[in-house]
């Protein structure tokens, strides 16, 4: 059960981050990523970031891509929230995969 402190904290996390990748992926055709969920531990110290990425083709080397720039993507998103928080959590980028699995079992059940 998350505390309503984790909740605001996911809830801001996942608004910016929302932002920054729109603003990024304006530049890249054919490419959107979406932040779908946001997950913060107890200790607020590790977000976990959930990112719907379309084509879906592309999510792999996308998240890949996004990981191994996390330390930029954290300072951007400390500079944008350095009002609401003091300490930025440890950002980790995982895909969220809950459309192809709900595209699959509708595709199941139809047979």
């Amino acid at each position: 059960m998350d505390s309503t402190r984790q909740q605001k904290i996911s809830r801001l996390i996942q608004k910016e981050l929302s932002e920054m990748f729109l603003l990024q992926t304006k530049l890249t055709k054919g490419l959107l990523v979406s932040v779908s969920e946001v997950k913060i531990s107890s200790d607020l110290s590790i977000a976990s970031v959930y990112l719907s990425i379309f084509p879906s083709e592309k999510g792999e080397e996308t998240v890949r891509n996004i990981n191994s720039n996390v330390k930029e993507i954290r300072y951007d998103l400390g500079q944008r929230v350095r009002h609401q928080l003091r300490i930025i959590p440890e950002l980790r980028f995982f895909l969220d995969n809950t459309l192809e699995y709900m595209a699959r079992i509708d595709e199941l059940l139809k047979q």
